[in-house]
């Protein structure tokens, strides 16, 4: 038992830290090749982690990537690469910001409405993709691909002040107009110079505990993960492969759609042209790093977040801010190549294991003869 304990902590802790790793050396050495410190960016970046208003908006920024992780983490364990996730998250939060700002309900109500739209957008522009794979069999990789740069045009032409949107007076911007504060999510307020955290991050983190409970206490979860780990074997066993495979579509992009919602509800309170991109593309890397557990994505999410957040003071000491964008493509190279690592240990331990057990069983035999 004891061993095995071993070599599960390897398997699984092995990867994520062997390309944390990879990644901090070869951004030294890139470092040291362009004449730079190699280590005074890191000092500067942990450093900062000292300031309240620092942690606040490390600790927002990873709520967005939590839940956009999440998206694509679903899609993982059922062996679909759901790269749409960046389109499925920008267009529902567009929708839900259109909607939000032209109803003016109670609270509450109002609240459920916008994340309501949120999950049924995104759900659907998934659900484009899983019809597509199921009925006609176009890889998901493709159609996302290519649903990402639909979306963009969507979303581009529906802000345009001639259809849906609003430029404000004296500016350049076009937005969807302001989400009455009924349609708001409170946050918790941690000081005038701080901010707030935002409510939707606390959310963020209650998913995650039903993204477990479902993956690992439900019989739906088993026939995902049996599903993504061979299609033909779940068919064998009665599982309805196309049916899981759309249905884990739709969910993938229902949690994309709430990747919005944090800023959406918590700062934004409209949809527009500045509103944050590329959050699907980071949740594949902290999807990948983290392992697709849920709480090394929150892990991966929180390193991520304070890569983004804690370098726009490198600046301010000489240093481009990119070397953390640099970093985190390390981080991506350095995971692929370092799970493969892993997973070839873990096939040299159990066949060294089998060979053991043989051995033991064989031994075992020749005493009772021997006898």
């Amino acid at each position: 038992m004891k061993k095995f304990d071993k070599d599960r902590i390897v398997l699984a802790l092995g990867g994520p830290l062997l390309a944390l790793v990879v990644a901090f050396a070869l951004t030294s050495v890139v470092l040291f090749a362009s004449d730079r410190n190699p280590f005074e960016p890191f000092r500067i970046m942990f450093e900062q982690i000292a300031y309240l208003d620092v942690q606040v908006l490390i600790i927002n920024q990873a709520g967005t990537y939590y839940l956009a992780a999440l998206a694509v983490a679903v899609g993982f364990r059922m062996n679909l690469f759901n790269i749409g996730v960046d389109g499925q998250y920008r267009l529902a939060a567009m929708m839900a910001a259109l909607v939000g700002a032209s109803v003016e309900l109670p609270g509450p109500l109002h609240l459920a409405l916008i994340v309501i739209v949120a999950m049924l957008t995104g759900a659907f522009w998934a659900g484009v993709a899983g019809v597509l794979k199921t009925t006609r069999g176009v890889s998901e990789v493709v159609s996302t691909i290519m649903l990402n740069a639909i979306a963009t045009s969507l979303i581009a032409w529906m802000i345009q002040a001639d259809n849906f949107g609003v430029q404000p007076e004296g500016s350049n911007n076009l937005t969807t107009g302001l989400i009455a504060e009924s349609g708001w999510f409170p946050g918790l307020d941690m000081g005038v110079e701080a901010g707030h955290i935002y409510g939707f991050t606390f959310v963020a983190a209650g998913l995650g505990v039903v993204y477990w409970f479902v993956l690992n206490r439900t019989r739906f979860g088993f026939d995902l993960r049996a599903t993504g780990a061979s299609e033909s074997a779940a068919q064998a066993s009665g599982v309805d492969a196309k049916k899981m495979i759309l249905t884990s579509m739709l969910i993938s992009g229902a949690v994309a759609g709430l990747a919005g919602m944090p800023v959406l509800t918590g700062s934004s309170h409209t949809f527009s042209l500045d509103f944050p991109t590329g959050v699907g593309f980071t949740g594949i890397t902290i999807a990948l790093l983290g392992r697709n557990n849920p709480v090394g994505i929150a892990l991966s999410a929180l390193l991520i977040a304070f890569l983004d957040k804690a370098s726009a003071a490198l600046d301010q000491f000489g240093y481009e801010k990119e070397i953390a964008t640099i970093m985190q493509g390390l981080i991506v190279i350095s995971v692929v190549v370092s799970y493969e690592l892993v997973r070839r240990y873990g096939l040299r331990r159990q066949q060294q294991k089998v060979g053991e057990e043989l051995a033991a069983a064989a031994r075992k035999k020749n005493e009772e003869v021997a006898v």
